[in-house]
């Protein structure tokens, strides 16, 4: 592993890269149900600044113990009595580590259980799969705090449910659980036994894609979301010219020319 993704210059992240390309990163403060404090935000946003630069291929978020992880650690915050000006930032930052996360163009698959709650949520919802396991609860409770959301809830986590019940998960707690959570798109995923487990399966296959094909999923299609219709369409097709005659594209293209592709087929 590259000097800069070295599990040694971390100390609130464990990593773990494996010989395929695939980088377990897990969230490590597990006495703290994987709280994200101020240093744990810098760490996440110097790993994905680089991940990409560092032959990352795939990465598999999770976290320590029996819990993802439970948002904006409180503590720190009710003893750094922070003015408005530094919690602003504060929260830039978070949007900074989320953004490198979302747009970075490596694939992320976020291996969920126990609480997925509040900035944890938010944290969940810029990687670009979910998966739960029976374990896993996501609420919003910031309205009971007496806070707001910082992290993106109000961009991605009602993109992904949509807004009024986003809305009513702040103002009432709500928890979701289960099936209806997949239902809503709190997670594309729930497994029976270990969501880490299937998110190491997801991940193993999204690293055998080519680099570019994943960057542009991983990347284009959420700048594509954020401009017009018409913008969109333009930008799509030039993506599409980028990536579609990559050299790298040409083998898999004979291959599927030739019918030794493997074919798609309905899952059995």
């Amino acid at each position: 592993m590259p000097q800069e993704a070295s599990s040694h210059s971390y100390e609130k992240l464990a990593l773990e890269q494996r010989d395929n390309g695939v980088c377990i990163v897990t969230l490590n403060r597990p006495s703290k149900r994987n709280a994200l404090d101020a240093a744990t935000i810098e760490e996440l946003i110097r790993f994905f600044s680089g991940a990409r630069g560092n032959g990352v291929k795939a990465v598999v978020l999770a976290g320590a113990g029996d819990h993802f992880c439970a948002g904006l650690d409180l503590v720190e915050h009710w003893k750094e009595d922070r003015s408005p000006d530094d919690f602003m930032h504060v929260c830039l930052r978070w949007h900074e580590a989320f953004n490198k996360m979302e747009y970075g163009g490596v694939p992320i698959i976020a291996a969920l259980q126990g609480a997925v709650v509040g900035g944890g949520l938010e944290l969940a919802s810029a990687a670009h799969v979910r998966v739960m396991d029976q374990t896993t609860y996501f609420a919003l409770p910031e309205g009971q705090r007496g806070i707001f959301t910082g992290g993106g809830a109000t961009i991605r986590v009602s993109d992904m449910i949509g807004k009024y019940r986003m809305i009513d998960m702040i103002l009432t707690g709500r928890v979701y659980q289960g099936q209806e959570a997949v239902d809503l798109g709190l997670a594309q995923y729930i497994t029976e036994g270990s969501s880490f487990d299937k998110a190491v399966e997801l991940a193993d296959k999204v690293a055998q894609n080519l680099p570019l094909t994943n960057y542009a999923i991983c990347s284009a299609i959420s700048h594509l979301n954020n401009m017009s219709g018409m913008d969109a369409a333009y930008a799509e097709a030039v993506v599409a010219g980028v990536v579609n005659t990559q050299p790298a594209a040409r083998e898999r293209l004979e291959a599927f020319a030739n019918k030794t592709a493997a074919r798609v087929r309905p899952n059995s």
